[in-house]
């Protein structure tokens, strides 16, 4: 068993007694950081536990090559997430606290919940209470909402992608595919993991339609408090199934509900998992007239005063142990050994006898570092308290803009690889994807 205490306290025992002072005005690195260990990955990325030399804070830090990223058209994905995450912030959500990057990677710093995802809780066989679960209805209900009026679409809720701290409270992450819409705008991209999509998503790939909106989240959720309380999900889904026999099976097979299940909870779940969006539960107003939430007090549900109904075992840590065996042994460029592998990387490249490799890597490898957008949650927050303080005397109007979150790991051995989103000529700070990516269209 893994002793997350005596770790914790063993960590603190081995940093040193004198605290390390960096410059205010220089941008956080990756020397700021004490790598601490792997704790998961996904198709994005690894995640690993880190320290912040100065504060002694801990974090999950997210890191993803970008040689990897160029390659496989992901780069459009990352800086889209950057950009969501650096302009939203919210209790149940994983706060991006940090952005930056090397030659090698791009670097998301976030909170770090130690409880695990939901996914690796089903599959330690954890049966979740009825009042568990309603709690997590409750706290990504909460995230839902925010996220809506952020006009935000996750687009891939389900259990890998939910942790849940020390204390059992429930946090969204993993905004890899999420998109921004806005005036009635409406998306149209294949992009999800298929056993949790809306069927509008499906719809809209094949009649070319409408598109779809914020409803898409909600029927995600529906599948994922069902899988959660019963084991299994409500439709019989896999990666393989083609989008048409999808769209036959919403309209032929009906969801089984357990007997077992308070019947205002399977009406909540029937408004959730209903296949016409203009039908669905889609919004908080809409979940607060549901009977089973009836007795809520959702001011205590956002400050964290409802207690849980499963605590994580704070005697170990919840992931698998076999990522920290990779990165230490399989890794072929391990994250502890980055800083003598750079300095031995600038070295070469000096000597001018790499720059014939591959020129139009590195034209993409030049531009993502140009585009790359730095991030500081706590310089931010810093700063706005200063304007508030210059605010209340007449100085200043001390306003500020929100922001937030992401990180995590996802694994669902079910799920194809999720497609790219659709393009946003718009957003500036993305412009350069048709430069980065090898097929621009894809982006």
């Amino acid at each position: 068993m893994f002793h997350w205490g005596k770790w914790k306290k063993r960590m603190g025992a081995n940093s040193s007694s004198k605290r390390p002072v960096f410059d205010d005005k220089e941008d956080v690195n990756f020397d700021h950081f004490q790598i601490l260990r792997a704790i998961g990955k996904g198709s994005f990325g690894k995640v690993c536990i880190v320290q912040k030399r100065d504060t002694e804070k801990m974090y999950a830090m997210k890191y993803m090559n970008k040689q990897q990223c160029i390659e496989r058209d992901e780069v459009r994905n990352v800086f889209r997430e950057l950009e969501i995450l650096q302009e939203i912030e919210h209790v149940f959500l994983v706060n991006l606290w940090y952005s930056f990057q090397d030659e090698e990677d791009m670097f998301m710093v976030v909170d770090l919940l130690l409880g695990g995802d939901l996914r690796y809780h089903l599959q330690q066989s954890v049966a979740f209470s009825e009042e568990a679960v309603k709690l997590y209805l409750c706290e990504m209900t909460l995230a839902l909402d925010y996220l809506q009026s952020q006009h935000i679409i996750h687009r891939d809720i389900k259990p890998d992608n939910i942790l849940l701290d020390e204390q059992g409270h429930a946090h969204l992450t993993d905004f890899n595919i999420a998109t921004i819409i806005k005036d009635g705008e409406r998306a149209t991209a294949l992009a999800g993991t298929k056993p949790y999509m809306a069927p509008e998503i499906f719809q809209s790939f094949v009649s070319g339609g409408t598109g779809y909106a914020l409803e898409v989240d909600w029927w995600s959720l529906g599948v994922t408090i069902f899988e959660v309380l019963r084991g299994w999900r409500p439709y019989e889904i896999h990666g393989s199934n083609s989008v048409e026999s999808l769209l036959q099976l919403f309209s032929t097979v009906s969801v089984q509900y357990s007997s077992a299940w308070h019947k205002d909870l399977i009406s909540l779940l029937r408004k959730l998992l209903t296949v016409n969006p203009e039908h669905r539960f889609s919004s908080l107003a809409q979940m607060q007239t549901a009977p089973y939430l009836s007795d809520v007090n959702w001011d205590d549900v956002y400050e964290k005063k409802m207690e849980p109904g499963f605590v994580p075992n704070k005697g170990r840590l919840h992931c698998d142990p076999t990522f920290e065996l990779e990165e230490m042994i399989l890794e072929s460029r391990p994250l502890h050994k980055k800083k003598k592998r750079l300095a031995k990387n600038r070295s070469r490249d000096n000597s001018k006898d790499s720059q014939s490799e591959n020129e139009y890597l590195q034209e993409c490898l030049e531009v993502v570092q140009q585009e790359f957008m730095i991030f500081n949650r706590e310089k931010l927050k810093r700063r706005q308290e200063e304007e508030g303080c210059l605010g209340a005397d007449g100085d200043g109007d001390g306003d500020g803009d929100p922001d937030e979150a992401e990180g995590g790991t996802e694994e669902d051995e079910e799920t194809e690889p999720e497609p790219e989103p659709e393009p946003e000529p718009e957003t500036s700070k993305l412009s350069m994807c048709g430069s980065v990516c090898s097929s621009p269209g894809s982006c």
